[in-house]
């Protein structure tokens, strides 16, 4: 069993259209609304690949019902802390040759919820047999900094494999606990570790060069924690860290995309899934590459079908 957690819950509103014009009225019949946040996608992927997951989060205001009765249309396990804090909406724009992504931030949660949801945590790691924790994406605000560190420690201490889709100083200071796999996207990495390669949201530096300071970092975290490093860059190519000397290079097959959003939580659950399935590191590592380019062809986000 899997235990995922994202403390950023979404409720993600699609809309199709043909083309827009941009600042006139564009209206479309085409629409859907899906539960979302990195980890539901992950967590939902999960559970296509026929994998029992269960998705730690927390909830609050009044679209919860809402965002629940989605979760179990989807049929996934979700357990969740009440933060008193309104979900919010993230919003997809499709076009012919365009993802537009609008992305609303979370409020801030209520003062309790940290350690309730604590108190939830610690009792699935009691009460359930899991194999692996996958957390994924940013937390809302008022959730203090040590949280996440924390709770990979205590699967660490359980014996529980840790795979983190996390940035910034929530994986720097997951890092002194080994996590087995690190996999934030290639920007994400060095704005975390060489934060002076990148400038204004883009690489600062030319892009060969970077990539250079970028294995240096991503060997010394494997020489000194053990984790080993995935580094995805959108649908060209993929880096990683599968020991202390060995950086490699994948380059993956283009797809025509219809909707991107959930590639790389859809890359997770299938990297995952082939772990658990007994797969090694590179065989792992595709079918984490197969699953993004299903989830790419359909409209839906977070879905291999």
């Amino acid at each position: 069993m899997i235990l995922t957690v994202c403390l950023n819950p979404t409720l993600q509103k699609t809309l199709c259209f043909s083309s827009v014009v941009p600042g006139t009225v564009n209206r479309t019949n085409v629409h859907r609304l899906d539960v979302s946040g990195k980890g539901i996608n992950v967590t939902r992927v999960l559970t296509q690949l026929g994998k029992k997951a269960v998705h730690l989060t927390q909830l609050g205001g009044v679209m919860s019902p809402l965002f629940l009765s989605l979760c179990e249309h989807d049929e996934l396990a979700v357990e969740w802390a009440e933060s008193k804090s309104q979900i919010r909406f993230c919003y997809t724009m499709l076009t012919e040759n365009e993802v537009t992504e609008l992305v609303e931030e979370s409020e801030s949660v209520d003062a309790g919820t940290e350690q309730r949801l604590l108190e939830k945590y610690n009792s699935l790691l009691v009460n359930h047999k899991f194999s692996c924790l996958i957390i994924s994406g940013t937390k809302a605000a008022g959730f203090s900094d040590e949280l996440i560190p924390l709770m990979v420690k205590k699967a660490k201490e359980k014996g529980v494999k840790v795979i983190l889709d996390i940035k910034g100083k929530d994986l720097i200071e997951s890092l002194q606990y080994s996590p087995d796999i690190i996999k934030p996207n290639l920007y994400e990495f060095a704005s975390t570790f060489a934060p002076q390669l990148v400038k204004d949201n883009e690489f600062a530096a030319d892009i060969s060069d970077a990539i250079e300071q970028i294995k240096f970092s991503a060997l010394d975290i494997y020489k000194k924690y053990g984790s080993r490093v995935i580094l995805t860059d959108g649908s060209r190519k993929l880096y990683a860290v599968e020991n202390g000397d060995n950086f490699f290079k994948v380059d993956i097959q283009p797809v025509k995309a219809v909707n991107t959003i959930g590639c790389g939580d859809a890359f997770t659950a299938g990297l995952a899934s082939a772990l658990e399935d007994g797969k090694n590191f590179r065989g792992a590592i595709t079918e984490g590459i197969r699953c993004g380019a299903l989830n790419a062809g359909l409209v839906k986000p977070g879905v291999v079908f």
